[in-house]
């Protein structure tokens, strides 16, 4: 007898599924959780994952690899202790930590895509000897505030540029890239001269500077820590005991919306006339796409582009209205 095999990816165009999303009535929850450990079938992981999650109508993207799972997703508030009981069932995930977005409609994911990859997150380490389990110790909300204004600790921030430039812990150091893999040997680099220093790393949700932890203890720093649950996790617990909080602005996330309002702080500036400002958006020319900050007047001068160029050379076969909608 032949059996029909489940269907492990979406048949539906992106169009469609974006119109049903934001039809939708039902409330949605923002989720975003990882963890590192091994996994010897990837593939077969992905798989058992997708129909888990497809049966409680879950839309996100996830990454599965070697070394463990990275994910954003928007679940139906419905489904949210469903959600959590699955992935605890997977001994790889029981307890994972789940940060629940701080500002959100729901709106985030039309549509689940599950994709095995060579690293959970893309960092450019060709190094077998790297031990993910020696990593920096985790600080809590109340501990962050406290090594703020301690004058022996150096806040670095492993998130890009575009992230950091709307948002930032008061004080803390970028380090200058666009991409987590050119962050880490830049890091490494400048901060050889503060290995006496605690050095405390963050980013959106822990991914990334749990990594930069334990990469950065690989090349010998000492005295290196990670902000809990990554900035989510810091101003959800900052909030819930009523601490002030120490991270300025918006934080960038990798979804349809962008960024998070976390104090009214506007830190940034159009690129386009300098005037203050902090909202994103890309260039409709899309032959260029590029991700900017630009203030309503030039989104109006500009018709959404980054130049004048881009706004001249935009494609004719598309509206400004019809991109918008893409």
């Amino acid at each position: 007898m032949l059996y029909k095999q489940p269907v492990l990816y979406n048949r539906i165009s992106n169009q469609e599924l974006r119109a049903r999303m934001l039809a939708e009535s039902e409330q949605r929850t923002t989720v975003s959780f990882y963890r590192y450990f091994l996994l010897s079938d990837p593939q077969g992981f992905r798989d058992l994952l997708y129909q888990e999650l497809t049966t409680l109508h879950v839309f996100g993207r996830i990454y599965i690899a070697t070394e463990g799972i990275n994910a954003q997703i928007s679940v139906p508030q419905k489904h949210f202790d469903a959600l959590r009981a699955t992935l605890y069932t997977h001994p790889q995930l029981d307890k994972v930590r789940l940060n629940v977005a701080l500002d959100d409609d729901g709106k985030s994911f039309w549509v689940l895509r599950i994709k095995v990859r060579p690293r959970i997150v893309a960092d450019g380490i060709d190094d077998p000897t790297l031990n993910m389990a020696n990593i920096g110790p985790y600080l809590k909300a109340e501990e962050v505030n406290i090594l703020v204004d301690d004058q022996n600790a150096l806040f670095v921030d492993m998130r890009n540029h575009y992230e950091y430039e709307v948002g930032h812990f008061d004080k803390a150091i970028e380090i200058p890239s666009d991409t987590f893999r050119e962050q880490l040997p830049m890091a490494v680099e400048l901060l050889q001269h503060y290995k006496d220093k605690k050095i405390i790393l963050y980013c959106t949700g822990g991914i990334r500077c749990e990594k930069a932890s334990a990469w950065l203890l690989h090349k010998g720093f000492n005295h290196v820590y990670q902000v809990e649950g990554g900035i989510i996790e810091y101003v959800r617990r900052g909030r819930k005991h009523g601490l002030p909080l120490k991270f300025i602005g918006k934080n960038f996330v990798f979804d349809e919306r962008l960024v998070e309002r976390i104090t009214p702080d506007v830190i940034a500036h159009c690129h386009q006339c300098g005037v203050s400002c902090d909202s994103h958006t890309n260039c409709r020319n899309q032959r260029c796409h590029l991700l900017f900050i630009q203030c309503p007047e030039c989104a109006r001068r500009y018709q959404n582009c980054c130049s004048m160029i881009c706004q001249k050379n935009r494609p004719a076969a598309l509206s400004v209205k019809q991109e918008l909608i893409q």
